[in-house]
Order: C-alpha cells, then sequence, then structure tokens
C-alpha cells in the first residue's frame, strides 16, 4: 500500500511540473514614423510581463530600456518580444535607440487594490 502512495504522489508531482504555465499576454506596442504606438502602458507591479513591438517603420530600430534592462534590435516588418519585470511601482522609460528624441514612451507600474 506505501508503494501506491509514493507512486501516486510521484505521479502528481510529475504531472504538475510537466503542466504548461498559464501563458501570459503580451502588452503589445507598435513603432511607426518613429513613434511608439500607444506610448505609454500600464502594468500591475510585482510581476513580470511581456513587451509584443512590431516595427512598421522602413528603418531598422532598436527597442531598449535601462530602466527595465532590455535592448533588442527590430528590423522593418518585425515583431520581437521582450521579459520585463517585477516592478516595484512607479514610471520606467523605454525609447528607440537609433531615433531617441522621437521614439519614446513609458511603462507604469500600478499596486493591484
Amino acid at each position: 500500500m506505501r508503494h501506491v502512495i509514493i507512486l501516486r504522489c510521484v505521479g502528481l508531482a510529475a504531472l504538475l511540473l510537466a503542466t504548461p504555465a498559464r501563458a501570459q499576454e503580451p502588452v503589445h506596442l507598435t513603432v511607426k514614423d518613429h513613434h511608439f504606438i500607444p506610448d505609454h502602458v500600464n502594468v500591475p507591479a510585482g510581476q513580470r510581463f511581456l513587451i509584443s513591438l512590431t516595427n512598421q517603420d522602413d528603418t531598422t530600430d532598436e527597442f531598449e530600456s535601462y530602466d527595465l534592462k532590455f535592448e533588442k534590435i527590430v528590423v522593418p516588418g518585425g515583431t520581437i518580444t521582450v521579459h520585463a519585470g517585477p516592478l516595484h511601482p512607479g514610471t520606467y522609460k523605454f525609447f528607440d535607440d537609433y531615433h531617441p528624441d522621437q521614439a519614446t514612451g513609458t511603462v507604469t507600474a500600478t499596486q493591484g487594490p
């Protein structure tokens, strides 16, 4: 009987470990005419999140944030995804390193109720 209980526990543990985590819906951004659309997004504080960026410019862009600690090239017509967070409540800046005076935006992490 003891072996059966152990086998069931091992099987349950394996099932739990093999179950994929719930897919996280990314924040969707577009860069067009060297501007981010939208240029501001809100995310929950304390949670990791994804940002998906589609480049509708005719030039390569470099999606970057010192605050969020990422840097990634996105070619014309391409889409990239970056991981960020978890963040403390506050506002964090991002930009296109090739057009830093035009393409800028922010992420605000807010504490839930």
